[in-house]
Formats: structure tokens, C-alpha cells, sequence
């Protein structure tokens, strides 16, 4: 079971993540590296919605794989090329994690590999088998 922080002497949290989490002793730890909004076909959406629905379906399968779902997510960082992108990334963000809720990290960025690419997501899941 994970443990959550959220200090009463530190700002409550922007949105819906938690400041810390401590994973148990033992558990199973997976890092994946960052998703990009790319189809298996090679085609990207054009808005930051869809990119990042293709961001975290492809962690999902990762997840899948690895026999975890989003619960057992402990940190996901995202990655924006614009600022007025982070409520809709947020909002994806938002449906596929589950609780207790991660700690996250949001940063802008210049561009990724490719200019057609808005968003990047990776995560670190850990989880007791």
C-alpha cells in the first residue's frame, strides 16, 4: 500500500496529484520511457488532446504488459510545447489515473523530435506482486 504526503506546510497540490508517495518495501518497479502522440500507423493528431490520449493508451499497454494498471502509476511526467496546453493535457491526465494519485510534474518545452508533436508523458509504476 503506498503512502501519501501532502504536508500541511506545503501548498496543497495545483491539481490532482499528491506532493509524495512512498512505495512499500520489496515492490516491483517499472520506468517506461516518454510516450509520444503517435499512432502505430505513423499518423499524429494535430490537437493536444488526442496526442495525449495516444500518450497514455500506449503507457497503458505498457502497464498491461507488465501485468499493473494505472494504480499502481507513482510518477508521471509531462511534457507541452505551449502553456495554454496544460489544462487539456491535465484533463487527460485526470481520467486515467486512479488513486491514491501520483505525483506529477508538468514542464514546457521548446519541441520535441518531430515539430508535429505537442505532448510527451512518461511514468514510474511500482506495485507488490
Amino acid at each position: 500500500m503506498k503512502q501519501v504526503f501532502n504536508p500541511p506546510s506545503v501548498r496543497r497540490p495545483f491539481g490532482h496529484y499528491n506532493h509524495g508517495l512512498l512505495v512499500p518495501a520489496g515492490a516491483s518497479l517499472l520506468v517506461t520511457s516518454g510516450q509520444l502522440g503517435i499512432r502505430p500507423d505513423d499518423t499524429v493528431p494535430e490537437d493536444v488532446t488526442s496526442q495525449a490520449e495516444l500518450c497514455f493508451d500506449a503507457i497503458k499497454a505498457i502497464l498491461e504488459e507488465a501485468e499493473m494498471t494505472f494504480a499502481d502509476v507513482i510518477r508521471i511526467s509531462g511534457f507541452v510545447t505551449k502553456r495554454e496546453d496544460f489544462a487539456p493535457y491535465m484533463a487527460v491526465r485526470d481520467r486515467y489515473t486512479l488513486d491514491p494519485k501520483p505525483v506529477s510534474t508538468l514542464i514546457i518545452v521548446s519541441g520535441f523530435t518531430r515539430a508535429e508533436f505537442l505532448v510527451e508523458v512518461e511514468v514510474t509504476a511500482a506495485r507488490n506482486f
